[in-house]
């Protein structure tokens, strides 16, 4: 065949209407349909990596998050809600990226507030489970600014790849909780008294990693040197949720809500408002009153609280999710075939002193330990199957260890 009436097996060009024409075996393809199918290649390549994204992420409906979080945390609905409904409108944002649309959608960083031992860091927990997506979770009281003792923000995302077993795709859809997000406050109204190097310069630091940016991250952690080999992180598509007690900030919260007023012109729209738990208004100008920087308030626009736990609550939490602290118990006995039985009076007793002590759910963990204790060190070499916990048992313990840790002090 003359090479003029070669054509394209494809399209049916002729070589002339051509720039390159590229022989097979019993076949000819031109430029044009080597660039189109490249194309299709590239279009369903990228389709398929949303649609892997999509099916890994097992991302599920705000209702559906909600109830997930229902199973393990006991009560806080409208931080459930809130929480949902940020972590949804995220990673949906994350799955439609690849889609030709002019509206750019922002990221959803969330903050919440909360006294210690109210869940703030077993919602970040189970989010993460529930989206099967990696999580770090960072304390900020080590932060310091580059040059000072204590860690660089960037140790943040060396914790982020370590979570995801260094796959920097995953990493880079993961979540970041930053707990006690609180102790990096400005330390003072004005800031160019001291230096602020754990607090105000640890703000700024974070600033960009909030917002989204491309980080150089020390895939060790440490401090960063000019010879060390660093792995570029994109934090465009990282969810990052800060929690913190702010221990506090419910004086500047009733001050802006003028509940010192006193005497018989106190305004009377207070009588309302619900004074054993204040930090349900909280606002973000409570936090800039606070000590956090209006820029990083900006960049965690999802603001939300933990409700204080009440004797109903810290019941509930005993004994009713799926993780419930007795359950735990339960199991632990179960183990070592033995049937264990606490009686409501020892629960409402052991509720009682969590109140007592104000540790939240965490009291409730400390107290179990100081009554199973003993129980757990010799049961498990005894022939007893059964072992019952009233409440005459557990003051006597807890008594024993009060007794015991005066005895410490003394």
């Amino acid at each position: 065949m003359a090479k003029d009436n070669l054509e394209c097996s494809f399209c049916g060009r002729k070589k002339p209407e051509t720039n390159l024409l590229i022989a097979g075996i019993d076949a000819h393809i031109c430029d044009r349909c080597i660039a189109q199918a490249n194309g299709i290649v590239a279009e369903e390549t990228k389709q398929d990596q949303v649609n892997d994204l999509s099916e890994e992420l097992t991302l599920k409906k705000p209702i559906e998050i909600k109830d997930f979080l229902d199973q393990f945390i006991i009560g806080q609905d409208r931080t459930k809600k809130v929480l949902s409904v940020a972590v949804y409108n995220h990673y949906k944002r994350l799955l439609q990226k690849d889609t030709k649309n002019d509206v750019e959608i922002q990221k959803s960083n969330i903050i919440m507030v909360g006294q210690t031992g109210t869940g703030k860091t077993l919602m970040a927990k189970t989010i993460a489970k529930m989206l099967n997506v990696p999580l770090a979770i960072v304390d900020a009281t080590v932060l310091t600014e580059a040059g000072y003792v204590g860690e660089d923000v960037e140790s943040i995302l060396t914790r982020l790849l370590q979570a995801a077993d260094y796959d920097l795709e995953k990493a880079e859809r993961g979540i970041v909780f930053i707990d006690e997000i609180d102790k990096i406050a400005r330390k003072s109204d004005n800031p160019s008294i001291t230096r602020d190097v754990s607090g105000e310069g640890v703000q700024q630091g974070l600033l960009k990693l909030l917002e989204g940016t491309t980080v150089n991250v020390p895939p060790k952690g440490g401090r960063k040197h000019p010879d060390q080999k660093f792995i570029e992180v994109n934090t465009e598509n990282i969810l990052f949720i800060a929690g913190g007690a702010f221990d506090g900030i419910e004086k500047k919260i009733s001050k802006r809500l003028n509940l010192q007023a006193v005497g018989y012109s106190a305004s009377k729209a207070d009588e309302g408002l619900d004074n054993e738990n204040i930090l349900q208004y909280i606002t973000p100008k409570d936090l800039k009153d606070f000590g956090l920087i209006p820029e990083i308030i900006g960049r965690l626009p999802v603001l939300t609280h933990m409700n204080p736990l009440d004797k109903k609550t810290l019941r509930a939490i005993l004994t009713q999710p799926k993780n419930a602290i007795i359950k735990q118990y339960e199991k632990l006995f179960e183990m070592d075939h033995i049937a264990l039985e606490v009686t409501d009076e020892a629960l409402d007793f052991l509720v009682e002193k969590a109140l007592e002590y104000k540790l939240g759910a965490r009291g409730l963990r400390s107290l179990c330990e100081s009554v199973f204790t003993d129980a757990m060190f010799s049961l498990p070499s005894s022939e007893e199957k059964e072992f019952k916990v009233d409440r005459a048992y557990a003051e006597k313990k807890l008594s024993f260890e009060t007794a015991k840790s005066l005895k410490a002090v003394s």
